[in-house]
């Protein structure tokens, strides 16, 4: 089964996230903060990572900065999910190393689309 670690200071976005996933059928593990996203990566790596821009303690630009920087997290797909949609904030997200960009409001189908397309080529790059 297809795993997806999701990270988010808001609650409500973090359930309405999970929901949605898990009803495509994956597992989703969740956390509110950075430092325990990063730390849960590290621990057991997921095929996704959807990662909320803004939180309070490490943003998720900086979460995405330092999976890329460790070799064991380096290929981890991550998706950036923000409600900041200025094409500078988007060049941002892929300067630190996102591999796609979604603003909220998502769709379910939108956000299951991206999961699931990202998770497919980590698991043909991984052979």
């Amino acid at each position: 089964m297809t795993s997806v670690l999701v990270v988010d200071d808001d609650p409500t976005i973090l359930q309405i996230v999970e929901t949605v996933l898990r009803s495509g059928g994956l597992d989703v593990a969740t956390r509110t903060c950075g430092r325990d996203g990063l730390r849960a990566a590290h621990e057991q790596p997921p095929d996704c990572a959807v990662l909320d821009v803004t939180m309070p303690d490490m943003t998720g630009l900086e979460v995405c900065r330092a999976l890329r920087d460790d070799a064991e997290t380096a290929n981890i797909p991550i998706i950036l999910l923000t409600g900041r949609g200025q094409w500078l904030d988007v060049a941002s997200g892929f300067d630190a190393g996102a591999d796609d960009y979604l603003v909220k409001p998502f769709t379910a189908q939108d956000l299951l689309t991206r999961v699931a397309a990202l998770t497919a080529r980590g698991h043909q790059a991984r052979g």
